[in-house]
């Protein structure tokens, strides 16, 4: 699907992987909705791309607020033709420790940020996407989602985290087979190390630890990467039902 010209929505768009990726498709031409519970960065983000962006205040988790910003796709951008799922949360427990079993609360909310709140991304664009006017290839859309490379090799302490990821892998396949009737792509992206907010906070040292076991390029992934790959998958109507890893060939430890 050719991006100029398109409207898309970017979950977690106000920083890390989903800002990059909002930057590079109004670069490329597309008009974005900036899809973020954090009012103040995708606010900043919007004044900073002008007319290519609208901010739209989002709990991935909650319908009303996901229709909300597909409203403002809608309405305020002309239409909505892709979805990048960029939301999501990292949680650490160990299933039994020495405080006690991983608690239930813990591991339900993992699971309801990072496999649910995806899943009302995707359901709900796809259903705004649908109506679409099909281009030469009979395309109407095309759903990025991202999981991890911990659904495949998750870690000690990832348990919460790795379900989730592989949860959103796993909905890929039966999804793209599904949509293929209304002409809608879904593609799934599993980053390995990737210096986002999230590795933010951890001391040098330690970032240069983990940088040291990529194998090559041996170094964090940078957001801008991981947005080159969307631009790619939306620009080639082959893509379609995978889950694609985007991590320098690393294989994580288990711990």
């Amino acid at each position: 699907m050719e991006i100029k010209g398109r409207v898309a929505i970017v979950t977690g768009g106000a920083s890390g992987l989903g800002a990059a990726t909002v930057r590079a498709l109004v670069a490329a031409g597309a008009r974005a909705v900036i899809a973020d519970k954090n009012r103040e960065a995708g606010e900043a983000l919007a004044k900073e791309l002008g007319g290519g962006a609208r901010f739209a205040e989002c709990d991935v988790t909650s319908e009303e607020q996901m229709k909300a910003a597909i409203a403002t796709a809608k309405t305020e951008l002309g239409g909505l033709h892709l979805a990048v799922g960029c939301a999501g949360i990292g949680t650490i427990g160990r299933l039994v420790s020495k405080g006690g079993p991983l608690p239930l609360d813990l591991f339900a909310l993992t699971v309801n940020v990072n496999l649910v709140g995806m899943f009302n991304l995707m359901r709900l664009t796809a259903h705004a996407m649908q109506d679409n006017t099909p281009n030469d290839e009979g395309e109407r859309g095309v759903i990025v989602t991202t999981a991890s490379i911990a659904a495949f090799d998750g870690q000690i302490g990832q348990v919460a985290y790795s379900a989730s990821k592989a949860g959103v892998s796993g909905m890929t396949l039966p999804v793209a087979r599904e949509l293929s009737r209304t002409g809608i792509r879904v593609v799934c992206i599993a980053p390995g190390l990737f210096d986002t907010p999230m590795m933010a906070g951890l001391p040098e040292e330690a970032r240069q630890s983990l940088e040291a076991t990529v194998p090559f390029p041996p170094r964090l992934g940078r957001p801008a990467e991981y947005a080159r790959l969307v631009l790619s998958i939306v620009d080639n109507p082959m893509l379609n039902g995978e889950t694609i890893r985007l991590d320098g060939s690393l294989r994580m430890a288990p711990k």
